[in-house]
């Protein structure tokens, strides 16, 4: 890895620091998008109206938590291909129960939520967290919400707990459960805080879905500022890579496309998620306006391709063991092309050849991430829309520390990196 980092990679960072600002759960990451999209000439489409598409038209369609968006290229027929560039919203935390509020011992506020995906639990102790997501009052308006810093989960002190450097273990509902604030027990009432935040009345509140979110800032920093440190680059990072992309996007001869689905944090399976019909929902709609035929829609899912997004493993410097002794991604050298036997990853030869070719087109380097056999591999977005579309699926990413962390650790020019190649995919 160079010392010298472009300036274009540092101005890359400091808009993927405010994109992950502005987005503290999946409906803001999804809203946050379409504002920028739009604001770029999208036009917002509505599933519940009959689309009209132009040619070299560019639109955005949300639902619920996730987005997607396209580009159509000059000349569209009923049989044109897709490029697609997909990741995901949402991010390992914490999410609100019903009757979430409580007053534990010492007269302390708490709150109660369950595990949401697969965090890492001590990461988040002793941080300063917000509320954030969306509630839904009685008229069926949906609010985005956010608190601003209001809780934190406090670790109990070495003092009461002399072995807890030789191991920390968390009951997740014993030990998890955040303090908010202090005083009556009549007074506490978190959902009357999100009313207050929303503009509205907590008892026309009938429904909402909360996350939690660090609200320490992104920073770059490092011997020569070519660290990056953020929460919720799993998975904001591809998707903010995405969106820049698709914002650039001029097609030759196939439809691009960004798209990036909630809930992949926890299988997917959901009408916003990867392995729900919103994907499929789209491009259907986009070539049946074009009067696409089953048949012709079969062809032109046959010759698309589907570049799936998310944060890989770079080699650890203190658990180098942990990794594949040959392929071993460093920080700093380019996106990887991510590769598992098992299909846990949904790369194969053809995929991973067109990877390689928009790596070199875009003039970035690329590298190879599998696992060791004795450390088996997450999962991502690929498999499961490769699966559900039958449209072949690469999976690549970036590589960084600290993964499901509160705060997750990557470079500054690898995203840029990323987002470059990304660029060369929608440019087909």
């Amino acid at each position: 890895m160079t010392h010298s980092i472009p300036a274009a990679a540092r101005a890359h960072a400091d808009d993927l620091a405010a994109y992950v600002q502005a987005s503290p759960s999946s409906y803001h990451a999804a809203q946050e998008a379409s504002r920028r999209l739009t604001a770029a000439g999208f036009v917002p489409l509505d599933e519940a109206q009959a689309w009209e598409l132009t040619p070299g038209g560019r639109y955005l369609v949300v639902r619920d938590g996730s987005i997607i968006a396209f580009v159509l290229p000059e000349t569209v027929e009923a049989t044109t291909p897709f490029a697609i560039v997909g990741a995901h919203t949402d991010s390992p935390s914490f999410k609100l129960k019903p009757r979430p509020t409580t007053v534990g011992a010492g007269g302390w506020w708490q709150l109660g939520w369950e595990v949401y995906g697969g965090p890492l639990l001590n990461s988040w102790l002793d941080r300063e967290l917000e509320l954030a997501g969306r509630i839904v009052t009685s008229n069926g308006a949906e609010h985005i919400v956010r608190t601003g810093p209001i809780a934190r989960i406090p670790q109990l002190a070495i003092h009461l707990d002399r072995q807890v450097n030789d191991g920390l273990t968390l009951d997740k509902q014993r030990h998890t459960a955040p303090v908010w604030g202090l005083g009556e027990a009549e007074s506490a009432d978190i959902v009357a805080v999100l009313a207050d935040r929303a503009g509205v009345r907590a008892a026309d509140i009938a429904g909402y879905d909360i996350v939690a979110a660090d609200t320490q800032p992104p920073r770059v920093f490092g011997a020569h500022e070519e660290m990056f440190a953020s929460g919720r680059m799993d998975n904001l990072l591809s998707t903010h890579a995405g969106l820049i992309a698709i914002e650039q996007a001029k097609p030759a001869s196939s439809i691009a496309m960004f798209a990036s689905f909630d809930h992949e944090e926890i299988g997917s399976a959901s009408r916003s998620g990867a392995a729900g019909p919103f994907h499929e929902d789209v491009l259907r709609r986009i070539l049946g306006v074009f009067g696409a035929t089953d048949e012709q829609r079969a062809i032109s899912f046959a010759t698309s391709l589907h570049v799936s997004s998310d944060v890989g493993h770079a080699v650890h410097p203190n658990y180098a063991d942990r990794h594949d002794p040959a392929n071993r991604p460093v920080a700093g050298g380019g996106p990887i092309l991510k590769i598992n036997g098992n299909q846990r990853y949904a790369t194969d030869a053809h995929g991973a050849a067109a990877w390689n070719s928009a790596c070199r087109d875009a003039g970035v380097p690329s590298q190879e991430f599998i696992s060791n056999n004795q450390v088996p591999c997450g999962s991502t977005i690929g498999p499961i829309s490769a699966t559900r579309l039958g449209i072949r699926t690469v999976d690549v990413g970036v590589p960084i520390l600290s993964m499901h962390s509160a705060r997750e650790l990557t470079t500054v020019i690898d995203p840029w990196y990323l987002t470059r190649a990304m660029g060369a995919i929608l440019a087909r």
